[in-house]
């Protein structure tokens, strides 16, 4: 398949020639019947004066590679050219030395024909370039000899393809991008149509170091309050930091919107954390439990209103949450005379003695929340 593309060359330069010892006239017109001439053809020049008769002509014609206007060898009144160029013309009568001052430039643009063959056909050894390593991609035109090449790249961050340094039929790259690529020839305006692109993936190699430690000044939340988590790494340059929430309504841990090092929390939860850096991956910590303390009120009572408690006797204390409902508690007593304190929201103590005379405190908690220590409550034992 072959097609033409026609490219307009402009050139543009003024030239003024000077003759002395001559007799001047109005100066010459030069016209053309097209500024363009067309590709592989011509247009016509005519000079135009006020005296014709016996008179012989010069012509001369600039291009933006001369300095000057250059003669050429017409010298008709009226010419054919088919270079694109400055021209300017002038007619004289050698026998009275009479001369016409030369004419104003005329721009005279020539079309060049672009032979584009069908498009370049890239391939690649490979699509995914090893880590530390290359691969080859390889240019393949029909017609090779003689050609330039050309190589184009594009990344993700970039809008459009940025030509690169390469310029052989084959070519080692070491980064991922879509790649393309032409082959040309500069002496006769040949030019191979560019290639479908051909995408590679880069494989980076990630240094998987010793796991972050995470810690907390206190995993406790107080009510309406926060606590400080830090993410701890032996490398901590140049490093990203996710952080990780998991609760007991979730079945894996959530990434949270918090980037830094170190991190305020109001919310209770189990949390991890990592780091990240270019190639380096710190593995993720061990979870913290951060538990957040509620408003609910909580009192410890008696189960039986007795006046006066005596040795021997069976007693139940119940440990009791306002607006706890729906919620599963665990409790946590502090009690006088006793190593196992139980987990329930009764505390029985069968055979009840002097030694268990004392204040009797509980709490409660349900996944990651919190309540307060109730009131003490004073048990006396007769």
């Amino acid at each position: 398949m072959r097609r033409s593309l026609l490219c307009v060359l402009e050139l543009f330069w003024l030239s003024t020639l000077c003759y002395g010892d001559a007799e001047d006239h109005d100066k010459a017109t030069l016209t053309a019947d097209s500024t363009t001439i067309p590709a592989g053809g011509s247009v016509t020049l005519t000079c135009v004066v006020k005296e014709s008769a016996d008179l012989k002509y010069e012509w001369f014609r600039q291009t933006s590679s001369e300095e000057k206007s250059i003669k050429t060898d017409e010298s008709g009144r009226v010419i054919s050219v088919s270079e694109g160029g400055n021209y300017t013309c002038r007619g004289w009568r050698r026998d009275i030395n009479s001369s016409q001052t030369e004419s104003d430039q005329v721009i005279i643009q020539q079309t060049v024909q672009l032979t584009v063959h069908d498009k370049a056909t890239l391939t690649a050894d490979s699509t995914t370039i090893p880590a530390g390593g290359s691969v080859t991609l390889t240019c393949v035109v029909k017609e090779s000899a003689d050609l330039e090449y050309e190589w184009f790249r594009q990344t993700s961050s970039e809008e459009k393809s940025i030509k690169t340094d390469e310029s052989g039929r084959a070519i080692s790259v070491s980064e991922g991008g879509t790649y393309i690529c032409r082959g040309w020839r500069r002496d006769t305006n040949s030019s191979q149509t560019e290639s479908d692109p051909v995408v590679i993936q880069q494989t980076v190699q990630l240094t998987v170091h010793d796991k972050a430690t995470l810690t907390a000044d206190s995993t406790t939340i107080p009510a309406g309050g926060s606590v400080t988590l830090t993410c701890d790494v032996k490398e901590s340059a140049d490093l990203k930091y996710e952080w990780f929430r998991q609760t007991s309504s979730e079945e894996k841990s959530i990434k949270t919107d918090e980037s830094g090092r170190v991190i305020s929390v109001s919310e209770g939860g189990n949390y991890t954390c990592r780091a990240e850096g270019k190639n380096i991956i710190i593995t993720e910590s061990d979870s913290v439990t951060v538990q957040e303390t509620v408003h609910n009120r909580i009192t410890v009572k008696l189960q039986h209103s007795w006046p006066q408690i005596f040795t021997g006797e069976t007693i139940t204390l119940r440990c009791e949450i306002q607006r706890g409902e729906g919620k599963v508690w665990k409790y946590e007593w502090t009690a006088p005379n006793t190593n196992s304190p139980p987990t329930s929201s009764e505390y029985r103590i069968s055979r009840v003695s002097v030694s268990h005379s004392g204040d009797y405190s509980c709490r409660g908690s349900s996944d990651y929340l919190l309540t307060g220590w109730s009131d003490a409550f004073r048990l006396n034992v007769s």
